[in-house]
């Protein structure tokens, strides 16, 4: 996963690419004949220390490798620490990290 968080003005914006193949359920039943197969980002959160800054339920709707963007401001410093995660169908997990610029 690719992290970048900036802070300016007081907001912090940052953009993460979850590195994921996100098959949906059609795909899966066109390529195995079972829609079970389907696995894609369920969830997605974003933490500085212990404090969540953004979370996401998501579906097999993203494109491949999806891209999210937000912005927060009142928590977090030049040089804190951000922590992305993901879990997809499957239970597999993701992770990434950036400290902010």
């Amino acid at each position: 996963m690719k992290v970048k968080a900036k802070l300016k003005n007081g907001v912090v914006k940052v953009k993460c690419m979850a590195k994921h193949d996100m098959t949906t359920y059609n795909q899966m039943e066109k390529k195995t004949g079972n829609k079970d197969d389907a696995n894609f980002i369920t969830y997605m959160s974003a933490k500085i220390g212990n404090e969540t800054v953004f979370e996401a339920s998501t579906s097999q709707f993203l494109s491949k490798n999806p891209i999210f963007k937000f912005q927060f401001q009142g928590i977090g410093a030049k040089g804190d620490k951000l922590v992305m995660e993901w879990i997809d169908r499957k239970g597999n997990k993701g992770k990434g990290k950036s400290k902010i610029k």
